[in-house]
């Protein structure tokens, strides 16, 4: 079983919180993006959403660290990561079940109904699942 991706959504960087603003002007008057004003609030973790021409994002985080979302070591949503969209996440949930690779769930913290699913492939890249609407695991 494979797990379906749909698109790239997003490309998520951790800074450190003193370098968030220096990072939006950056992605904006060197790199012409535009900030998604409708980011959620994150509680402890400061950032910008960037909109990129294709509809894809750049998330910048504010992360000194591990976030208060760590799960643990190495389980840390707020770090970077590659976000893809997937058809399902329950159906990725069985396929990463079934293939003995470990992952771990979040509620997304700023949006309670949405579920994300994160991992890591064989170079240790912290890559997300998502699945666009409302999803279950």
């Amino acid at each position: 079983m494979k797990i379906s991706v749909q698109a790239l959504h997003h490309v998520g960087f951790a800074v450190p919180p003193g370098k968030v603003e220096a990072m939006r002007d950056f992605y904006q008057q060197v790199m012409g993006l535009e900030t998604d004003a409708s980011r959620w609030d994150i509680p402890g973790v400061p950032g910008c959403f960037l909109d990129l021409p294709d509809a894809r994002q750049l998330h910048v985080l504010g992360n000194a660290g591990e976030s208060r979302y760590a799960q643990g070591p190495g389980r840390d949503p707020v770090a970077n990561h590659v976000a893809l969209t997937v058809d399902s996440l329950a159906q990725a949930a069985e396929a990463l079940n079934s293939l003995g690779v470990e992952f771990f769930s979040q509620r997304n913290v700023a949006a309670d109904r949405l579920t994300q699913l994160f991992l890591r492939d064989p170079a240790g890249n912290l890559l997300e699942l998502r699945q666009a609407g409302h999803a279950e695991v």
